[in-house]
C-alpha cells in the first residue's frame, strides 16, 4: 500500500510572506514611528519650557539687579563732588557697563524665547534697533525686509542670535564713523541663504587704511561660526556697504517651504493676468 503524499495548505508559504506576518511589521512600524514623534514632541516641549524659564528668570533677578546697579551709579555720580573726577569717571563706567550688560541680556532673552523663532520676529527687533539708533543722529533710515510668508519661516535659535548681534555691530559702526545721513538695510531669502546689507552714503574708507577695532573682525567671526560670511566695500567718498550670507541651518526644510510660498506667490502673480 503507497502512502498519499503529504498535503500541502494553498496560501502556506515562509513565514516572513505570509499575510499576518506583514501586517504585523507594518503596525509595528508604524507605532514605533509613533512612539518616536511622541517622545520627540515631548522633549521639545520640555526645551521650551526651560528656555522660558530660564528667560524669566533672567529678566526678574539678573535683570532687575543690573537696573539696580545702574540707577544708583547715577544717583551717586550726581551727589558726587563736583572736584572729584576720578570717582564720577568710574562711576560712570559702571553705570554704563551695567546698561550695556541689561541690553545684552535682554538680546540673550530674546534669542532664547520659544515665542520669537520667526523671522519676523528677527526683522521687527532688528527695525527697532536700527529706528533707535538713527533717530538720536538724525539719520534717514530705509528698510527692506522679505514678504510677509516668508517671514513665518522658523530660524534656529543660535542663527537668530549672531545675526542680530552682527547686524546691531553694523548699525554700531556707522552710526559712529561713516558721516552718514542716509542707511539702507536689506534683508532677504533665497533658497539657500539669508542675506543681509547695510549700506551708508558716508564717507567711506580706503579698505587697506580700514580703522582699528573690533567691529569688522567680530562681524566676520559671527558670521563664520554659521558657516557664513561678512564681507566689506568702500572707498573714500563713496560710503560703505557691510554684506553679510549666512546659509540656512535648516536647509532643507527651509528649502522646501521657501519653494512653495514662492509656488504660491507666482501662481497669484500669473493670475492676475488670466483674462
Amino acid at each position: 500500500m503507497v502512502a498519499a503524499p503529504p498535503r500541502v495548505l494553498e496560501g502556506a508559504g515562509p513565514l516572513w510572506q505570509r499575510w499576518w506576518f506583514i501586517t504585523l511589521l507594518v503596525v509595528l512600524g508604524a507605532v514605533s514611528a509613533w512612539a518616536l514623534l511622541k517622545c520627540r514632541a515631548t522633549r521639545v516641549r520640555q526645551l521650551r519650557k526651560v528656555r522660558t524659564r530660564i528667560g524669566r528668570d533672567l529678566h526678574d533677578d539678573i535683570g532687575s539687579n543690573l537696573t539696580r546697579i545702574a540707577v544708583l551709579c547715577e544717583a551717586l555720580r550726581e551727589q558726587s563732588t563736583a572736584g572729584d573726577a576720578a570717582t564720577e569717571a568710574r562711576l560712570t563706567s559702571i553705570g554704563r557697563i551695567s546698561r550695556e550688560s541689561i541690553a545684552a541680556m535682554s538680546d540673550i532673552i530674546w534669542a532664547i524665547n520659544p515665542q520669537q523663532e520667526c523671522l519676523t520676529d528677527l526683522v521687527r527687533r532688528m527695525r527697532e534697533h536700527a529706528e533707535e539708533v538713527f533717530a538720536e543722529r538724525g539719520i534717514a533710515l530705509s528698510f527692506s525686509a522679505p514678504d510677509q510668508g516668508e517671514l513665518q519661516l522658523r530660524l534656529d535659535m543660535d542663527l537668530r542670535r549672531e545675526v542680530l548681534l552682527i547686524f546691531k555691530e553694523a548699525i554700531t559702526n556707522t552710526a559712529r564713523h561713516a558721516c552718514c545721513s542716509r542707511v539702507a538695510v536689506s534683508l532677504r531669502l533665497d533658497s539657500e541663504f539669508l542675506h543681509l546689507e547695510v549700506t551708508d552714503d558716508g564717507i567711506g574708507f580706503e579698505p587697506s587704511d580700514a580703522p582699528g577695532g573690533n567691529g569688522v573682525p567680530s562681524m566676520r567671526r559671527r558670521a563664520a561660526r554659521l558657516s557664513g560670511r561678512c564681507g566689506v566695500r568702500t572707498a573714500p567718498g563713496r560710503g560703505t556697504s557691510i554684506q553679510v550670507r549666512i546659509p540656512l541651518k535648516q536647509s532643507r526644510a527651509a528649502a522646501t517651504l521657501l519653494a512653495r510660498i514662492r509656488r504660491v506667490q507666482e501662481f497669484a502673480r500669473l493670475s492676475r493676468f488670466e483674462p
